[in-house]
């Protein structure tokens, strides 16, 4: 029987010929649903997922299952799920949602194994002044503190 564990390696496998390439998501349900998606530094082409899903039909046709294979590259409007897609994304506009519920709005200007920071302009009050300023103030977050951070498409 085909599990999830089989067609991630199937997939490593297949990726370790192709450095720039990462599997971002691989998930069978019970029913052999199966979805892979990958990603890269330069984006991921067409033909790329074609030859990925002709390699991995080949393969999951000798269990001899009955299985549905959908293969393609992770959509823009996806939260960011491993390093890679953080460093792609290094100072670019991106939006996130921290677990206590603020909407952030910024630039990804460092990515670290343990944390990423985000530089968001702000109102600040000013000493001596009597109207706010926008100043832009880095946060920093670990990754669980995030419900999710993705490529901003409002900039």
């Amino acid at each position: 029987m085909l599990t999830q564990t089989i067609v991630e390696e199937l997939v490593r496998t297949y990726l370790s010929a192709y450095p720039d390439y990462e599997l971002i998501t691989c998930h069978v349900t019970p029913s052999l649903e199966i979805l892979v998606e990958v990603d890269s530094y330069n984006g991921v082409d067409l033909l790329f997922c074609e030859e990925l899903n002709r390699y991995l039909q080949q393969e999951l046709d000798k269990t001899g299952d009955n299985y549905q294979l959908e293969v393609g590259s992770v959509s823009i409007t996806d939260p960011f799920k491993t390093l890679m897609q953080y460093n792609k994304h290094l100072g670019q506009a991106v939006e996130l949602l921290t677990k206590d519920g603020k909407k952030l709005h910024g630039q990804l200007v460092n990515v670290e194994a343990d944390f990423f920071e985000v530089d968001v302009e702000t109102m600040v009050q000013v000493e001596g002044k009597k109207k706010k300023q926008k100043e832009m103030v880095t946060h920093r977050f670990g990754y669980d503190d995030v419900k999710y951070c993705r490529y901003d498409l409002k900039v």
